[in-house]
């Protein structure tokens, strides 16, 4: 009598946990997709930049790459682009993220750099920038991955570990980012600092705000 009345209860609550595991997987699905729309886009700083002059007007572009060979729902590629808004053909950083997820609600976008990046300025606007390239011509840059967490409804920030990211610029010894992304603007704090803590480059008083423009 027992076992007829344990044998239905169990295939209930091996159906919940399989229904639970189903759930949470779209969940996660759902975010990293999320995450990656969000990045994807163009972004300027000119209000920023006509409010307060010590930030400068700046032209953010990332375009989704690669996608033949991403791993839906867990793998993404950005080509990144950033310039002045009076050089829009002369960008000063070019970067590719590779964005995956690390855990529930918690992502890492590593950072890439390209050889002879120039060659590719302005590259954000083709519909398949880079195919040239692949993921092993690239050079990871060590320690400056940014981990980002799921804070809400479009709703991401995280920054890079302590002083893992190195950098020469300017006599800096190692530099951070802090970044939060929303629907439609990213903040992102850079900063450098030298061997004793003294930051030598990057806003002092907050990060750039990229207002979504497309």
């Amino acid at each position: 009598m027992k076992s007829k009345i344990l044998l239905p209860l169990f295939f209930a609550a091996l159906m919940t946990i399989m229904m639970t595991n189903i759930v949470m997987s779209q969940i996660k699905s759902i975010d990293i997709k999320s995450l990656v729309n969000l990045m994807e886009g163009s972004f300027t700083t000119e209000e920023q930049s006509k409010n307060d002059s010590d930030y400068f007007d700046i032209r953010l572009h990332m375009k989704r790459i690669w996608k033949d060979i991403e791993k839906e729902d867990e793998e993404y590629w950005l080509y990144v682009e950033q310039a002045s808004a009076q050089t829009p053909d002369k960008p000063y950083r070019q970067r590719v993220y590779k964005v995956t997820r690390t855990s529930e609600g918690r992502f890492e976008s590593a950072v890439y750099t390209i050889s002879d990046p120039m060659r590719f300025a302005g590259a954000w606007k083709h519909e398949a920038p880079l195919t040239e390239l692949s993921p092993d011509s690239l050079t990871l840059r060590e320690g400056c991955s940014v981990t980002l967490t799921l804070m809400g409804k479009d709703h991401y920030e995280g920054g890079t570990k302590g002083k893992d990211c190195n950098s020469e610029l300017r006599g800096a010894e190692y530099a951070t980012s802090e970044v939060e992304i929303f629907a439609d603007r990213i903040i992102s704090w850079d900063r450098g600092f030298d061997k004793d803590g003294k930051q030598v480059w990057g806003a002092e008083k907050g990060g750039y705000v990229f207002i979504r423009i497309k």
